[in-house]
């Protein structure tokens, strides 16, 4: 099955982690599809965003648990998924990312 460029990249992340990220080290962070390779990866940012992408590093993030306060159940809040870190030549930027200057 064949992944296109809109189902391989979900959506950015924000956080304050990837927001020194990409304003100092051209990295941006994407939550992508579990079965996105590397080189998906980075033709379809390519493709997108019209960027040079120098490197895409990807991880599986566990799922966030957490306890409910009076009964002490454990509750799963939020599934895993894949995160894509993105470097790009220092000459691109992506505007999405991009704050108020």
């Amino acid at each position: 099955m064949a992944l296109s460029v809109y189902e391989i990249l979900k959506r950015p992340l924000w956080t304050e982690k990837s927001s020194h990220q990409f304003s100092k080290l051209h990295q941006y962070a994407f939550e992508v599809d579990k079965s996105a390779t590397k080189t998906m990866i980075k033709d379809a940012v390519e493709a997108l965003f019209d960027v040079r992408v120098l490197r895409v590093n990807t991880m599986i993030m566990p799922a966030k648990r957490g306890r409910r306060g009076l009964s002490r159940r454990v509750l799963v809040r939020r599934s895993a998924y894949k995160k894509a870190i993105v470097t790009l030549h220092p000459d691109d930027t992506i505007e999405i990312f991009e704050g108020v200057r």
